[in-house]
């Protein structure tokens, strides 16, 4: 009995996102395909045991949860003769079923995040959908990731399911056509996730593996079945930063700058696995901004000491991907670049002239950028106000107590 339910758990931690993607599909309903997914792994604790694991254990989950599904939408009384005919239609139970299941799995897979992704839907609500449903994350989980109250974050996956529902959003991968724009949506959310999970915004610790590591496995999948130039790139940059997580913090939590990282803590083959994806988004010549970024990152990875970093090819790089997305954070990115390329000063004016326009002037980290160049030209006083002022607008823990370190250095 005790391997029969270790099989389960197995099955369930390895399948449950597939069945899931799938029997919304052949449910057309988020949380009745929720409920049948638990009602599929409940029926497997108790028939496996007296029947045997099946061959196939994802197209008996899938093939239990529809019927559950079904049943379940007939004790309702909400089956109407439209739905009877619909459900005719969904795959017999059996050969038919796995044959199928075979064909379409990944599709449903590409389907769901779409779907969790669709520009109708607000932003933050894409995020959390995409935590929930394709990651599987928990409403607490995203709650405490994201420091918004677990009822609010239940809230707005609920609006945004409503949403997919009213609003027909149908749940396809889209059209060649309108890949561009669906697909940039995606990534944009993969991201972010990314991210909130290897810079987190806020709390006690300066990282999220979790998060991120959910990211890199969208990531992968995406790359997988859509291997789109920057799905590649962006997947790139993502192993690539991923790489360097060990030596981002000391044993004791505290934060670790680039320069003063251990390199041979840095994961070689997650380098070389994102440097050989970079190449291949790079040949396409298609690409875009994540893979800008992806090439930056590999700039980094290629230097054995911080010394020997070539800085002239980086600002190189921010170049281009300044011209293709003109923010003031990839100005101020470009601007540490010239610092470390042309000395501090160049790079303090570059960065006086960005807080004057007044865009970063609530962006802790352009504050630390000017504290750390006034430093480094011995301005102590205006080094001291400008970590002040980074001190008061960040809210992650081992960056207050960085800061603090810095401020407490120049007292001395």
């Amino acid at each position: 009995m005790k391997d029969i339910r270790a099989k389960v758990d197995a099955v369930y931690r390895e399948e449950s996102r597939r069945v899931l993607a799938t029997l919304i599909r052949l449910l057309g309903d988020f949380d009745l395909a929720e409920e049948a997914l638990h009602e599929a792994f409940r029926a497997a604790i108790e028939q496996w045991p007296v029947e045997g694991v099946p061959a196939n254990p994802r197209a008996w989950l899938v093939s239990a949860g529809r019927f559950k599904g079904i049943d379940r939408l007939r004790r309702r009384k909400r089956f109407s003769p439209l739905d009877d005919e619909q459900a005719e239609q969904l795959p017999a139970e059996g050969k038919d079923l796995a044959a199928m299941l075979d064909e379409e799995l990944e599709d449903d897979r590409l389907r769901l995040i779409f779907t969790c992704c669709h520009p109708a839907l607000p932003p933050d609500a894409r995020v959390a959908l995409t935590l929930r449903e394709v990651c599987g994350l928990t409403t607490e989980e995203i709650a405490r990731a994201f420091l918004t109250a677990p009822s609010t974050l239940a809230q707005r996956i609920v609006r945004a399911k409503n949403k997919i529902k009213m609003a027909g959003i149908p749940y396809v991968v889209p059209s060649r056509e309108q890949l561009p724009e669906r697909l940039d949506t995606v990534l944009r959310v993969v991201y972010l996730v990314f991210n909130e999970g290897y810079a987190a915004s806020s709390g006690s610790s300066l990282t999220r593996h979790d998060l991120s590591a959910e990211a890199i496995r969208v990531g992968r999948l995406l790359v997988e079945l859509l291997p789109e130039p920057e799905a590649l790139g962006l997947l790139a940059l993502m192993l690539l930063h991923e790489s360097r997580r060990t030596a981002r913090a000391s044993p004791t939590g505290e934060l670790v700058l680039l320069d003063a990282q251990d390199r041979s803590l840095w994961d070689r083959a997650l380098i070389a696995e994102g440097s050989a994806l970079l190449q291949r988004a790079l040949a396409t010549q298609e690409f875009g901004g994540y893979t800008l970024q992806a090439a930056i990152s590999s700039v980094h990875a290629a230097a054995p000491a911080a010394a020997e970093t070539n800085w002239a090819e980086i600002v190189g790089w921010y170049d281009v991907l300044l011209r293709l997305e003109p923010t003031p954070v990839v100005e101020l990115n470009r601007a540490v670049a010239v610092a470390m390329r042309d000395g501090p000063a160049a790079g303090l004016a570059l960065v006086d002239a960005l807080l004057e326009r007044g865009e970063l002037a609530d962006y802790h980290l352009s504050h630390a950028v000017r504290a750390d160049l006034c430093r480094r030209l011995g301005l102590s006083v205006a080094a001291r106000a400008a970590y002040t002022r980074a001190l008061s607008l960040t809210q992650l823990e081992p960056e207050r107590r960085f800061l603090e370190m810095r401020i407490a250095e120049l007292g001395q």
